[in-house]
């Protein structure tokens, strides 16, 4: 991959951020994010009354003083996520234009580094075909995360992605202890709205991040042009043919990619997932501090 984002400042332009997770999720003790359940941190909650077997070492006798009542003091608790992130790695995504790959591959690496500042777990899941590969387990700490992202330069783009079956088929996805990211341009036959619902299932928090190009969203070809699929391996497929392009077609086109956009839009909003569109040429600093803010996702 020839094009490349990664350095140091870019890494430096992160550190103000935070990822922002539901508080409803478990995690693993250890970490930074608040969530709903009373734990053993130093910072006070709340009280509520003595019940019969609780830890009389948490009673607050200064209101047993008061009030000759029993309460307990709570605290909060936080709690180290683990975040997935399934990278499609098709042709599509890579091949054909490898500004496009390359801006999908640091998205990737801005929110792995977003997840491991904050003292979470991370894992990268690289899917082609119907596997999804995860060529460095889990990744805890800043150190082990710059030896992957290392190779990330090296990353190759090819053939088909089948979303569904290398999330669903992956490693095993852990029950309510994070999030889940999906980075693709979604330009797939295979079914991921059934792996976002599996997602959905296991109560993780989901957000999709979907890459395209300028010449995606405003093609600007016309006349006669000769239409070649990135993921196409035989010149003959009937995926690839020669059109002449009129005002009519560039119309239905953009009649097609609003309505596209806008499904997986209302499915996300059903869902209750987060969804951001990008375009590749729009600086992934403005995309991180602006699309994710809108999601929740950053603060």
């Amino acid at each position: 991959m020839a094009v490349s984002f990664l350095n140091d400042d870019f890494f430096s332009r992160l550190e103000t951020c935070a990822l922002n997770l539901r508080s409803d999720l478990r995690g693993f003790f250890g970490g930074k994010h608040l969530v709903k359940t009373y734990g053993q941190t130093v910072e006070f909650a709340d009280y509520r009354e003595y019940m019969l077997g609780d830890d009389i070492r948490r009673i607050d006798w200064n209101l047993f003083s008061r009030f000759e009542k029993y309460f307990l003091k709570l605290f909060t608790d936080e709690r180290q996520m683990h975040t997935q992130i399934y990278l499609d790695c098709s042709a599509s995504m890579g091949k054909a234009n490898p500004k496009k790959g390359a801006y999908a591959v640091a998205f990737a690496a801005a929110l792995g580094f977003l997840s491991v500042h904050n003292m979470d777990k991370l894992s990268y899941h690289f899917i082609r075909g119907a596997a999804s590969d995860d060529p460095y387990g889990v990744i805890v700490g800043k150190n082990a995360f710059f030896r992957a992202v290392s190779d990330f330069d090296t990353l190759e783009f090819g053939s088909e992605a089948d979303l569904a079956q290398g999330i669903l088929g992956g490693a095993d996805v852990s029950q309510g202890n994070g999030l889940s990211v999906i980075i693709s341009d979604f330009f797939t036959d295979s079914d991921w709205r059934k792996a976002v619902d599996y997602l959905c299932f296991k109560n993780r928090q989901v957000l999709l991040v979907q890459v395209l190009t300028p010449e995606e969203t405003e093609p600007l070809y016309s006349g006669r042009v000769s239409l070649i699929d990135a993921e196409s391996e035989d010149v003959l497929d009937e995926r690839n043919m020669k059109v002449r392009i009129t005002r009519s077609m560039q119309q239905a086109y953009e009649e097609a990619l609003h309505d596209f956009l806008e499904g997986i839009t209302t499915f996300c909003a059903s869902r209750g997932v987060g969804y951001a569109a990008v375009r590749c040429d729009v600086p992934i600093e403005k995309v991180l501090f602006g699309e994710l803010l809108k999601t929740g996702l950053l603060q």
